[in-house]
């Protein structure tokens, strides 16, 4: 049996980090794929990307996970940015309602540029600052319930619920593409049912009978 080495994977997603400037998506980025935190940590500028393989229901799965500029004058590069995601992570920070304000937007954004069923995950981050926090958590679950988001709370500084919600975003797309392996006759993982790099994959059959809200929300 020959064996795998860091290049051999079952599947490869692309999966996007989106949200204002300074909520903390590059943190999580670094917190999931290196378990680095950086408290001087400076706004993205362009892009930036990183890549984590995992296991995921006996597959490995790598996941190429890319980091954006929140910022308006970056915007030219979203028909790039977004081509061929297939899962997304909406970041607000809790300590600045204007940052949750802003998620719809970006939500309209993503759904603009993709396909609008990908497997998408509203995240609540910087829940370790308690003591500042502006946006309830009653408010993101009934944002993501309204808009058929899963939804948590995470701190990239205490590395808090950060690799639970990744690995959840991975999980339910590897089950979406599995069911439609098993669907096409390719339950063995043959070409038809395994994305190459950068190639969509159509999920909008399946995605919305497994989105449950609430279904990984964690409330500290």
């Amino acid at each position: 049996m020959a064996y795998k080495t860091e290049d051999d994977y079952d599947y490869l997603f692309k999966v996007v980090l989106i949200g204002d400037s300074g909520v903390g998506k590059s943190n999580l980025l670094s917190r999931f794929t290196r378990n680095e935190f950086s408290l001087e940590s400076k706004s993205t500028i362009g892009v930036e990307f990183a890549t984590k393989t995992l296991n995921v229901d006996d597959k490995v799965i790598k996941a190429q996970i890319w980091d954006t500029a929140g910022q308006e004058r970056y915007r030219a590069i979203t028909s790039a940015y977004y081509r061929g995601a297939v899962g997304a992570l909406l970041v607000y920070d809790v300590t600045r309602h204007v940052t949750f304000e802003n998620v719809e937007r970006w939500l309209k954004e993503l759904r603009d540029h993709t396909d609008p069923n990908i497997v998408v995950m509203l995240i609540a981050n910087k829940s370790d600052l308690r003591h500042l926090v502006a946006v309830s958590s009653e408010d993101g679950k009934s944002f993501a319930e309204k808009e058929s988001l899963y939804f948590m709370q995470t701190s990239a500084l205490e590395s808090s619920n950060v690799e639970t919600a990744f690995t959840e975003v991975l999980t339910q797309i590897h089950r979406i593409v599995s069911k439609k392996a098993v669907e096409t006759g390719g339950e063995d993982g043959s070409s038809s049912a395994v994305p190459s790099k950068g190639e969509k994959i159509n999920i909008k059959d399946d995605v919305s009978a497994l989105k449950r809200i609430g279904c990984c929300s964690n409330l500290n």
